[in-house]
């Protein structure tokens, strides 16, 4: 949809590919972009870094939003990624000894159906102020980087791969030259790579890697495999060793690494696995060997979202452990406990950093941004002031004098705001309106009254919302009885007939028409997908049993409209 008011005529004898690109790209210099927000919301937050002698300086990676810099412990905000050729990050460092030398891993370390893709690792030596592509253009995703601090031109790189395909840039990566350039120092196969990596505190010979076969496809994630482990180098990454003592022997998901320098000797693993051997492992051997402590894995959508963990400073037997809700080991993990004890913080934890100086102090990233607590995770105060939301689906209205926007955004429900305002300081985050909570998607407005809107959140879930009451009418269309079930797409597709705006189309694996705005439906075609059974597909070249480490949470039903 354009906007209200505009159009564009053209020549019938004009085609696409005779328009003289000059000209486009005169045309587009003319219309700058303007920020309108929303700020209120955030977005998913990937990873944090803070300055380690300036706590005010912090370096926040956003999974569809680039790298964030304040100098001001979060009063004010600049985004310093934005002029490269990708916006997806997976993770952010500092070099220990110049903290001028910035490094960032793009493509989000993640495995979800919505993550973005990367093209390899970035240096700043001035801050974040400019940036320059090093390599690894192939990895696509990155899980972490490691700067030796005796030593900052020696990296580790933890490279992931593709989610979608084999092959590329996958595993271990060592550069001696400061990311000049590149030696693959663990390779396991063209499906795994590996998703963590941790310095023993206080011995950077001695690292540890979590390796991470995985592979997306629509109609499910395979999200473990027979290579999927934990590696043990003891000369700096040179060379790596498989470790098995204590570990679970069938296939593995993913893993998250911790340390810590309050007792050294001490490794913590989260485990994805089978039933029987999944859970949370501490080893008190420098990862010789291992003991299970506790059945439990992050849950949610799936450990493939969470799974990462981060061990206090200040106490060997705290633990951290993304998930839904931050869940807390206070005893090395024979029990885990939710952090978050008041109702002032969204869920969905990414990222977590603990001040060295102080262990109350917390700063974490979420799927709606980031957050701070001085108590421990007892209360916390957001940050409403980073545009970060990562929108599916946008649609305009036809208001007069100015237009609104209306956007399905990733677990930020929908949102409603101005293009502009007649105030001084512009679209602020007052100006927005939250109609409905979950994942917000596909999203349609009554092109004759503004007030009316379309909302759905995930699997077809569709409703209409008057802006003027706040009613919202659960209007999806259902199967007559005896039909199949209807299949519908995470992100299903509606539209308003452009027409008749009583009209609505809605797709499952069929079409959907209604001429009364959704109070009643009737199918206008039959199925009209492959109706495969998911799992009779292939992963890497073979059906795997229903058994296996396949997950299909959180994610479309198979054979659906888009």
């Amino acid at each position: 949809m354009g906007l209200p008011g505009a159009s564009l005529s053209w020549a019938p004898e004009v085609r696409a590919q005779e328009v003289d690109q000059s000209l486009v790209a005169e045309v587009v210099a003319g219309l700058p972009l303007r920020e309108i927000g929303p700020a209120l919301m955030g977005g998913r937050i990937a990873d944090i870094a803070v300055h380690p002698h300036r706590s005010s300086t912090w370096y926040i990676a956003v999974g569809s939003g680039g790298v964030w810099k304040t100098t001001n412990a979060g009063v004010t905000w600049d985004a310093i990624f934005e002029d490269e050729s990708v916006y997806s990050i997976g993770d952010v460092a500092i070099d220990p000894d110049n903290p001028d030398v910035i490094w960032v891993g793009t493509g989000e370390n993640v495995s979800g159906r919505h993550v973005g893709w990367g093209d390899g690792v970035y240096r700043s030596r001035n801050g974040g102020e400019t940036w320059e592509n090093v390599g690894l253009r192939d990895s696509e995703h990155i899980g972490k980087i490691l700067i030796d601090p005796r030593d900052t031109d020696v990296i580790l790189v933890a490279a992931e791969g593709s989610l979608w395909a084999p092959g590329g840039d996958r595993g271990v990566y060592k550069s001696t030259d400061g990311g000049d350039s590149w030696r693959l120092v663990l390779e396991i196969d063209e499906n795994t790579g590996v998703t963590d990596i941790e310095f023993a505190p206080g011995n950077p010979d001695m690292v540890y890697a979590a390796a991470y076969e995985r592979r997306r496809k629509i109609w499910g994630h395979l999200a473990g495999g027979p290579n999927s482990g934990i590696y043990k180098s003891t000369d700096g990454g040179e060379n790596w060793r498989r470790i098995t003592a204590g570990l679970p022997r069938g296939d593995v998901g993913k893993i998250g690494l911790a340390v810590t320098p309050a007792n050294p000797e001490v490794v913590y693993a989260t485990m994805e696995a089978n039933d029987e051997e999944r859970g949370f492992y501490r080893s008190l051997d420098k990862g010789e060997s291992w003991e299970r402590r506790n059945s439990y894995i992050s849950g949610g959508t799936g450990p493939h979202y969470y799974q990462e963990i981060e061990a206090s400073p200040h106490d060997a037997d705290v633990v951290y452990q993304m998930d839904v809700f931050i869940q807390v080991t206070r005893d090395g993990g024979a029990t885990f406990g939710n952090l978050e004890t008041a109702r002032d913080k969204h869920s969905d934890n990414h990222a977590l950093w603990i001040d060295p100086e102080d262990p109350l102090h917390l700063i974490v990233g979420t799927d709606a941004g980031l957050y701070e607590s001085f108590d421990d995770g007892r209360t916390f105060r957001h940050f409403p002031n980073m545009p970060i939301s990562q929108f599916y689906k946008l649609t305009l209205d036809n208001a007069e004098p100015f237009y609104n926007v209306l956007g399905g955004a990733q677990d930020l429900g929908t949102l409603w705001g101005p293009a502009r305002t007649t105030n001084i300081e512009g679209v602020r985050n007052r100006d927005w309106y939250v109609p409905m909570g979950a994942d917000g998607y596909a999203v349609q407005i009554d092109p004759r009254d503004p007030d009316i809107l379309y909302l759905q959140t995930q699997q077809g879930n569709l409703y209409r919302y008057d802006r003027g009451s706040e009613e919202a009418l659960d209007i999806q269309a259902q199967p007559a009885p005896g039909d199949p079930p209807e299949r519908w797409n995470w992100d299903a597709p509606v539209l308003i007939s452009p027409h008749n705006p009583d009209r609505i189309y809605h797709g499952s694996q069929r079409v959907w028409a209604s001429d009364d705005r959704g109070n009643s439906w009737t199918a206008i075609s039959g199925d009209l997908t492959t109706d495969v059974n998911r799992y009779e597909l292939e992963f890497m070249g073979r059906v795997w049993s229903v058994d296996d480490l396949i997950d299909n949470g959180a994610m479309s039903k198979y054979a659906t409209l888009t």
